[in-house]
This record gives C-alpha cells, structure tokens and sequence, in this order.
C-alpha cells in the first residue's frame, strides 16, 4: 500500500528550515522526523535562499490604484454637484431682482439639468412641476 504525501504550508516548511538553519538540527534527523526525503528538504533551502529577497521587498497594495481611481471620481461627482446646486441659488438671484418674477419656464429648466446631472430619477424630485 502506498504512503499518502503530506503536504507542507509554506509556514511549516520555513519552521522546518528555521531548525536546521538557527538550531543546527542535523538534515538527517530533521527529515526522520517529518518523513521528508533529504532532496524535498534541499529543494525547500534551495528556493528559501533563490526567493528570500521578495521577503525585504515593499509590500504594494493591491488595491491602491483602484482606491485612488474611486477616490477621484468622487471627488469629481462632489464637484460637479456643488456647482448644480450652485445654480439654483444664481438663477433665484437673478430673478428675484428682475420685474418678471419667477417664470415657469426656466424652473422647468433648472429642474431638468439637476435631475441629469445628479442622475435622478424624474419622480425623485420633490416638487416636480407639471401643471403649467
């Protein structure tokens, strides 16, 4: 009947190192013990020492760029809904200080350009005009 192959985590594979290397266990005993073949445990030293500089490198996040595009895009969405709701106030100046008072038309078109540029619903606007 055959032996069934362990496999090791990368963790028990460096502890496995770790007593070779730091408390000078001998190869022969450390593969005894674990059931390893003395080639598996060369092989295992050969790609720690071949891949240990990954382990100094700086670690880059994955998502960074993908936080930063969100970041700006809603950076650009507060800017531009700063500068519609900006409108109304500028619109309501200028027709409060002209004789003709409110006129239907440019409510309707100031509403219409809040709902485009907010990207609402029509039916989200409170006090939809539709009797004029």
């Amino acid at each position: 009947m055959k032996k069934q192959r362990k496999h090791y985590t990368p963790e028990e594979k460096v502890a496995i190192l770790r007593r070779r290397l730091l408390e000078q266990v001998p190869i022969s005993e450390l593969c005894d013990k674990q059931g390893l073949q003395p080639t598996v445990f060369y092989r295992w030293q050969k790609e720690f020492f071949e891949n240990g500089a990954t382990a100094f490198q700086p670690k880059a996040r994955p998502n960074h760029s993908a936080e930063q595009e969100r970041i700006t895009y809603l950076e650009k969405k507060i800017q531009t809904k700063g500068e519609v709701l900006a409108e109304p106030v500028a619109l309501k100046k200028r027709l409060g200080n002209s004789d003709r008072g409110l006129v239907p038309h440019d409510i309707l078109q100031m509403e219409c350009r809040l709902l485009l540029n907010l990207n609402c619903d029509p039916g989200w606007f409170p006090h939809r005009i539709t009797n004029w």
